[in-house]
């Protein structure tokens, strides 16, 4: 049994992947002897996990580290470990813009984390940013306790990397190129986690629709997760519509379990946009693949990712983006200002969009998406739906789970019905949840 080694703190910043890695860095760390806390002030060990995929992501990153090093004056013994994207773009630049930075680390070297931190507590400074490793799982770490425990949904990653070199993208230069877990110890995860308790799982990759274990592509990965007892529901992110396959579309019709749920970002719906960003498909073939998933699967909820102000996009551009948006309705989109990522193409690109112009475009288009998604929120009143409960709500005393397309409903309800799969008749619909009582 392992001695009482402290006090660890971790921030994660950006995608459910990072989310994952730091569950990977948290099991490690109790199994280390640390015991986590809320308080940074009190922590030995701060961890923090960067996205440096939009400008914004990296801006918090930089500000969060420099309130932790300022902590470290008080605490001199305390180290400080900066993870994930942002540290393996900078790396030992980071380490000369804050000297008092420990561990700086990449994705592909955090199956290292535990090694590297004994040598930063004997007072080594390490930049690791190697990224010829592969991916890492929870189910390496072989945890004593689970991070994940009282937790209802959980991650699994599935692969790393990304090959498709988008020209905004910054992701195939900080998580190298893709390479894919075995079938074998992705099943094996889940199946780890459903003896844990979780009911919800969701599969991670930058492009989940690349995946290859020899024979297995990732509509077998489904199907053989999907024969996971106790499992209950099963969901994937994130897909890129030029690798959406046939097989990977007849899941929604053959697997229950699968979610009535895709996240398939389109970017732009110009085809000339589209070129330059890289992004393999046109606004035909992504209408077509929208068809095709809702003739598998009535009902099935898209939402997406969009970008307004890419180098050159012309008004006639954006009205394109505008009219698939109308087109499609997605029950919900996340949507972006192109801001310039260092080392990318599209960085040496002609023809940036001003920020107003940029700001223009972002608030018109979210506002036609507020109110395609509140109409689509209130078509669901009145109906009976399914609802993995998945804990207490932020407000009040009531309880909140998510439908089977990913919509957030709150009802009141005792905690006990927590991870368990209710009926609720949706009272009221709104922008970002709906309201329903117990059927």
């Amino acid at each position: 049994m392992n001695m009482k080694r402290g006090h660890f703190y971790i921030k994660t910043m950006g995608c459910q992947m990072n989310v994952y890695e730091s569950d990977y860095v948290y099991q490690i760390l109790k199994d280390s002897g640390y015991e986590y806390t809320d308080d940074p002030g009190r922590a030995d060990l701060i961890v923090i996990n960067t996205c440096t995929v939009r400008k914004k992501a990296e801006q918090k990153a930089y500000s969060h580290i420099g309130r932790m090093l300022s902590l470290k004056r008080i605490k001199p013994h305390m180290r400080i470990a900066v993870l994930g994207c942002m540290a393996q773009q900078q790396g030992q630049k980071l380490l000369e813009r804050f000297p008092d930075i420990d561990l700086v680390m990449g994705p592909r070297e955090i199956e290292k984390f535990k090694l590297f931190l004994t040598d930063i507590i004997r007072g080594a400074k390490i930049v690791a940013t190697d990224l010829r490793g592969g991916p890492v799982g929870i189910i390496d770490c072989a945890p004593r306790v689970p991070s994940f425990k009282s937790r209802v949904t959980g991650f699994v990653s599935i692969m790393q990397g990304c090959n498709n070199f988008c020209s905004y993208c910054i992701v195939p230069y900080v998580r190298g190129r893709e390479v894919s877990r075995s079938l074998q110890d992705i099943v094996a995860e889940v199946k780890m986690l459903i003896n844990w308790g979780i009911k919800d799982v969701t599969l991670l990759g930058q492009n989940v629709n690349s995946y290859r274990d020899k024979d297995y592509d990732f509509a077998r990965l489904l199907q053989k997760v999907h024969e996971v007892e106790g499992l209950l529901r099963l969901r994937f992110t994130t897909s890129h519509p030029k690798d959406v396959s046939q097989r990977l579309i007849q899941c929604f019709r053959d697997l229950p379990k699968l979610c009535s749920h895709i996240h398939l970002p389109f970017q732009a719906g110009s085809d000339r946009i589209l070129r330059l960003m890289n992004r393999g498909y046109t606004k035909e073939h992504y209408m077509e693949l929208i068809q095709k998933l809702k003739d598998a699967r009535p009902g099935i909820a898209i939402t997406s990712d969009v970008m307004v102000g890419f180098p050159r996009e012309t008004e006639e551009d954006f009205i394109d983006t505008l009219d698939l948006i109308r087109r499609v309705e997605f029950d919900n989109l996340f949507s972006f200002k192109y801001s310039d990522r260092e080392g990318t193409p599209a960085h040496k690109m002609q023809g940036k969009i001003p920020e107003e112009e940029k700001q223009r475009r972002l608030e018109l288009l979210q506002s036609i998406q507020k109110e395609i998604t509140l109409k689509k929120n209130r078509e669901m009143e009145g109906r009976i739906v399914d609802v993995l409960v998945e804990g207490k709500s932020k407000r009040g005393n009531t309880l909140t789970g998510r439908t089977d397309t990913n919509k957030i409903v709150n009802f009141i309800g005792n905690s006990d019905l927590i991870g368990k799969m209710v009926k609720i008749k949706v009272l009221n619909g709104y922008q970002n949840s709906l309201l329903g009582e117990l059927f």
